[in-house]
């Protein structure tokens, strides 16, 4: 059990340490955005649950952001963020036992009373070395501080742990319609450009399709969220969207080795 405050561990790297600096970016990112031209049926759509990807700003801001701008439609209160732990293998699920969470612009509040009856009825227990220096889940706050700044939030870190324990969760978190869920995950990593996309599409494929068979194709580092996820929503019959997808080549024009990015949402 822990308390206080978990720091940011990424900010600085992953994106910048600065509120004003960060904005900047908010508001880049939706300026790309707000050019892309999106039919009004589909802009008024409230999702229950995305996906996005976990790297540097540079590299998936944009692609995040295209997932947050339509969480926004749905006024959670409260966010839950899920994702795979990259820095210490343990067995199971943990939750951030933190009273907040840090970000450039202002803490964010986590809402414990709801976090100890989730972890009680789901026996997720707290392995502090999965939270202190996870980016998955971190690069995330900073969206939901700028899009839902009284919203409070949960995180809940994965290692080794069964799809369907996981979409257990996730289908009694999507039950209460005060909840959204965020699945945090990146696709293939470190192949030539042309080799990624032909490995994404099958990633791409079944997140449209709410295809278990597909998915078995898809290399994700968060693959078990990404299939919980789809699990859940065929359970809850929502339906899926694509909205963004590119590689880091989109930024770095390096066409060797290359890490894929993709956005979707639940609804």
């Amino acid at each position: 059990m822990s308390s206080g405050i978990r720091k940011a561990a990424v900010a600085g790297s992953f994106y910048p340490d600065s509120c004003r600096e960060l904005k900047a970016y908010f508001q880049e990112f939706n300026r790309a955005f707000d050019k892309i031209s999106i039919k009004k049926e589909i802009l008024s759509i409230r999702p229950k649950a995305i996906i996005v990807p976990h790297a540097g700003y540079i590299y998936s801001g944009f692609t995040a952001n295209f997932a947050y701008r339509f969480l926004k439609n749905a006024k959670p209160k409260r966010i839950i963020v899920i994702g795979p732990s990259h820095h210490h293998y343990f067995k199971g699920i943990s939750a951030s036992y933190f009273e907040s969470y840090e970000t450039p612009c202002g803490n964010i509040e986590i809402d414990s009373p709801y976090l100890f009856a989730l972890a009680k009825k789901f026996n997720i227990g707290f392995e502090a070395k999965a939270h202190e220096k996870e980016h998955s889940t971190e690069v995330q706050m900073p969206f939901i501080k700028y899009y839902f700044p009284r919203t409070k939030v949960i995180e809940l870190v994965y290692g080794d742990i069964s799809a369907l324990k996981l979409t257990q969760i996730i289908t009694a978190l999507l039950h209460n319609p005060d909840n959204a869920v965020v699945i945090s995950s990146d696709l293939s990593h470190f192949y030539p450009l042309k080799k990624a996309e032909a490995m994404d599409k099958h990633c791409l494929r079944a997140v449209a399709n709410l295809d278990l068979n597909e998915l078995k194709h898809c290399e994700a580092c968060g693959i078990t969220g990404i299939e919980a996820m789809l699990l859940a929503a065929k359970r809850l019959n929502l339906s899926s969207k694509l909205l963004d997808y590119r590689t880091s080549e989109k930024s770095t024009h390096d066409k060797r080795s290359v890490v894929g990015y993709m956005s979707a949402m639940f609804y």
